[in-house]
């Protein structure tokens, strides 16, 4: 693995700093991107299929739309840092995330299936990341009018993972 720090103020829009925090500075972020995939699959498989609508107050995600919306936004975020690892330095839009969840039509489908595609995704994602050569680490481009590094970028996918963990460790399963 390359030795690997985290991503400076200056590769993520201010928003991200709460996802980047997330990780300690020790962990090995591919690594973490790894584990992760097993603890989504501990997690979801506690969880009985009746309860993938559940939501634990008015107006929340159902627990199939947290996974629908970690699917898409790993999606997202992986897709800017293949832009910009490959040199790729065209400015990319922005996305609304909220606008995406029900797109995802999760109440027609099976808590099982949507997990089985969250495992996909990240097994790509970390793909990605465990065969991207060091100097493209380090590139950098613009995404929502905002600097972003491949670096910050797979931090902010594991720190966005561990937030939506911790949500659901505590609202969802309890």
């Amino acid at each position: 693995m390359i030795a690997m720090h985290k991503p400076g103020a200056d590769e993520y829009a201010t928003s991200f700093a709460g996802y980047v925090a997330r990780i300690a500075d020790h962990e090995d972020i591919v690594e973490v991107l790894v584990k992760q995939e097993d603890q989504f699959l501990a997690l979801f498989s506690a969880i009985p299929e009746s309860r993938g609508e559940y939501r634990y107050a008015p107006g929340k995600w159902s627990i199939k739309d947290i996974v629908g919306h970690l699917c898409d936004t790993e999606r997202v975020f992986a897709y800017r840092a293949l832009r910009f690892a490959r040199g790729d330095t065209t400015p990319l839009t922005s996305f609304d995330d909220k606008a995406y969840v029900p797109e995802v039509w999760a109440a027609d489908r099976t808590l099982r299936s949507m997990v089985a595609e969250l495992s996909d995704v990240r097994r790509a994602t970390v793909s990605l990341f465990r065969n991207l050569p060091a100097v493209a680490w380090e590139r950098r481009g613009t995404a929502s009018d905002n600097p972003a590094s491949v670096r910050a970028l797979a931090y902010i996918i594991a720190g966005h993972a561990r937030h939506h963990m911790v949500t659901l460790e505590a609202r969802y399963t309890r």
